[in-house]
């Protein structure tokens, strides 16, 4: 029969691709077993705290050594798809190509793709979901029946942000606590860049949260250049508590990931980075919408230049008043459960297919 109440999530994570993908499922994970459902998460996830956080949230976790196109991604993974006929599957990933999307439908599975660029020549999908705000722009090529869910009404918050619902902040007049979350790897170490910025701001009264992600390999490094900061700088690993931390904070600098999405559902004023080619799109859409400031490819930005911007962007309360209002009317808490409905209209539609042939 049919295991209609499982969801089987293809994800991985790592120091180059990031954690985005994992965590946005893992918001799709929560929101599926509050309505009553379980999930298992099938990844090549390079980080033992990542895999051990998806644990403690009470998910199954099957850990991939190799990701696809190696042989042995398929191999488990279609090993899973066999133990749950029917299940619902989600694949996250660019590496997830119409070959591979092809092969779960085939083994009798509902797909839901999760995409951010419409890269692909074909996508093989009952459900393509693009959260961006470019996304209806994108042509996806894709079957007739494919259900196509396109922009930032379907935005994955994780529950831990759903508390904060209706939650408005209140704007300083001169602001002086910044959080910085450049992702969950950085690579290229933009933190520290970030960092050495701060501090040609002189102390002011300022205070910063620096946040690192787990699989961020440049961790001693950072620790070292907060040591000798002339105001308090504190460096924080693994975070739970973010949405706490963006509450707290009065102005973000971010990457152009996932993270974008959180900050403007609390109403943070936000600097973005480009930290990657994929990441383009969200920045430039934030910024023509008046939510976040920014500043392109994060190799182009020299530290007296983001230094410029943050102290423009502290000292202007009018500023980050919009950019706190615009947020918040962006990105509601009903992006979840509105990917939820589909899939379930989805579930009903193959139900009656079978009873009626």
């Amino acid at each position: 029969m049919p295991q209609f109440d499982t969801l089987l999530v293809r994800a991985d994570a790592g120091a180059h691709i990031g954690t985005g993908h994992l965590m946005r499922c893992l918001a799709l994970a929560e929101a599926w077993r509050a309505r009553g459902g379980h999930a298992i998460f099938i990844t090549a996830c390079e980080s033992d705290v990542l895999r051990r956080r998806i644990l403690e949230e009470g998910f199954h976790v099957a850990t991939l050594k190799w990701s696809h196109p190696d042989p042995s991604d398929w191999e488990m993974t279609s090993e899973l798809l066999a133990e749950h006929p029917g299940a619902w599957t989600v694949l996250d990933g660019y590496h997830f190509d119409p070959a591979y999307q092809q092969r779960v439908r085939e083994a009798g599975h509902l797909l839901l793709v999760i995409d951010d660029m419409a890269h692909l020549d074909c996508y093989h999908a009952d459900v393509v979901l693009n959260q961006n705000l470019n996304a209806e722009q994108l042509h996806y090529s894709c079957d007739p029946e494919t259900r196509l869910l396109l922009g930032t009404r379907y935005v994955l918050l994780r529950s831990e942000f759903l508390t904060w619902k209706g939650w408005r902040r209140q704007i300083p007049d001169a602001a002086r606590k910044v959080l910085v979350s450049l992702g969950g790897s950085d690579p290229d170490n933009v933190t520290l860049k970030v960092i050495r910025a701060l501090q040609r701001l002189g102390p002011e009264g300022l205070e910063s949260i620096v946040c690192v992600g787990a699989s961020n390999l440049h961790y001693r490094e950072l620790e070292l250049a907060v040591r000798d900061s002339t105001f308090p700088i504190r460096l924080e690993r693994n975070v739970s508590n973010m949405p706490e931390l963006m509450a707290w904070a009065d102005v973000a600098i971010s990457a152009g990931g996932s993270t974008c999405w959180e900050l403007a559902f609390m109403g943070l004023p936000n600097i973005v980075l480009v930290l990657a080619e994929n990441q383009r799109a969200v920045p430039e859409g934030l910024q023509d919408h008046g939510v976040a400031a920014n500043l392109g490819w994060f190799a182009s930005v020299s530290e007296g230049r983001l230094a410029q911007a943050l102290a423009d962007m502290l000292h202007d309360s009018n500023c980050r008043r919009e950019m706190s209002q615009r947020g918040q009317r962006l990105i509601d808490a009903g992006g979840v459960e509105r990917v939820l409905d589909v899939m379930q209209e989805q579930v009903l539609c193959r139900k009656s297919a079978s009873e009626n042939p």
